[in-house]
């Protein structure tokens, strides 16, 4: 699996300056693009699944239901691709899916369903140039940075029963 799927060489850029990120400022410079684009992203993230976005509802409430220590648990795991139930679901959805998990994990944030990042928290700023160069970046280029940023995240789903 490759890290981008698009040959856009700025896209692809952005995506390995996120990568290079160490786990927790990943989360936090996906918290706050959330936050300071979330009203873009809003409109487009529900709508754009080709499939049942009750897929990436069924996922969230399964993280939704967890300690908030597991739940940033189970984010780090994902960024990590660490090998677990809850990866290797996440690792099976489409790209598009899996954008709007995380949308929806941002929105439990927000409203305290899941772990939130704590109110005077700053971004790192190792993240804030990358942060500044995405909001730069056309609508779509952004939507395609972050699927491009999700779509390898999880693990790989596993054959069961050879």
């Amino acid at each position: 699996m490759t890290s981008t799927q698009t040959n856009d060489p700025t896209i692809r850029e952005h995506v390995q300056a996120w990568q290079n990120l160490n786990v927790d400022q990943q989360l936090a410079l996906f918290w706050f693009i959330y936050k300071e684009m979330g009203s873009s992203i809003t409109p487009a993230a529900p709508g754009a699944s080709t499939v049942s976005p009750e897929i990436a509802e069924g996922l969230f409430n399964q993280v939704k239901e967890l300690s908030h220590e597991q739940q940033l648990q189970v984010q780090r795991d994902l960024i990590n691709k660490v090998d677990t139930q809850l990866s290797r679901q996440y690792g099976s959805l489409g790209d598009t899916t899996k954008l709007l998990f995380w949308y929806r994990l941002s929105q439990g944030m927000d409203n305290g369903t899941i772990i939130p990042i704590p109110a005077d928290y700053e971004l790192p700023s190792e993240a804030k140039p990358l942060f500044g160069k995405i909001q730069l970046l056309e609508f779509e280029q952004q939507i395609t940075l972050f699927r491009d940023y999700v779509s390898p995240l999880g693990a790989e789903a596993s054959a069961v029963g050879i």
